[in-house]
């Protein structure tokens, strides 16, 4: 067995062959399945995708939206109330929450969420049925701390010498916020947005367990209870290439909302 797995041989011989074989895009065999593992990401890569896909697009709507009148409101009764929200999806864990809407709708009305998975190409209604609730789940548990940061920066900007010369021209209110200040405060909010696909990965183990989604997360979540450790350390690669890859992309992204950055 030891022979079969190759683990007789010194560290650094298996890492230059488990290199070899990556460059091959081979990731090995499952201890459990002893199926390729490659062909397993392949058919759980894009469950964990479009759920994590629909959770950052809620997190950026909400936050932003909720930031944005949070900052131009500022001290009334809008502020607060987008503030205190802020601090609650902070505060709620997401698991708390998604074992919540699985369970009390169950004790409470005799009704329990979808949990049967459709892929999308199949039956988009019932993926959409399935998908979208944890996926706000998500999606408004990283936004507590991206709402609270679009607001600071929109207040910070909003003082610039730029906007008041823009609002003594004479443009409509929505076009200053919208036009010019969200674009300048937008830049760290994106920064933070980036890092929050690391948080995706601890969301998605958890959540996917929970709604019973056949993807990463709970393969992942699975591989570590069987101790399979070819899994562990394919999904391990294939989240630290995601996780580089976005931050290449956030940083490509500030060239196209600062051009101060592209002439730099």
């Amino acid at each position: 067995m030891r022979s079969q797995l190759g683990i007789d041989k010194p560290i650094y011989v298996q890492y230059v062959d488990w290199l070899a074989t990556l460059l091959r895009g081979d990731l090995g065999h499952s201890f459990r399945s002893r199926a390729p593992i490659a062909d397993e990401l392949a058919h759980r890569l894009p469950v964990t995708a479009e759920l994590g896909v629909f959770a950052l697009l809620i997190a950026a709507v909400v936050a932003i939206t909720v930031g944005v009148i949070s900052a131009v409101r500022q001290d009334t009764w809008a502020d607060y109330a987008a503030r205190s929200a802020a601090i609650g999806l902070l505060a709620i864990p997401g698991f708390w929450l998604g074992t919540l809407v699985v369970t009390l709708p169950s004790v409470w009305w005799h009704w329990t969420p979808p949990l049967r998975y459709a892929r999308l190409t199949e039956d988009p209604a019932r993926n959409l049925t399935i998908v979208i609730i944890p996926a706000i789940i998500l999606g408004l548990g990283l936004s507590g701390g991206l709402m609270r940061l679009v607001r600071t920066q929109m207040l910070e900007v909003l003082r610039q010498d730029f906007i008041r010369t823009a609002a003594a021209k004479g443009l409509a209110e929505h076009s200053v916020v919208i036009r010019h200040a969200l674009k300048n405060a937008f830049i760290p909010a994106l920064t933070a947005l980036g890092l929050q696909v690391a948080l995706l990965v601890s969301g998605t183990v958890v959540l996917e367990s929970i709604f019973v989604l056949p993807g990463m997360g709970r393969y992942l979540l699975e591989s570590v209870q069987a101790r399979d450790y070819p899994a562990i350390q394919g999904l391990n690669l294939i989240f630290a290439t995601v996780i580089v890859l976005t931050n290449l992309l956030v940083d490509l992204l500030y060239g196209w909302l600062d051009p101060r950055v592209r002439y730099s």
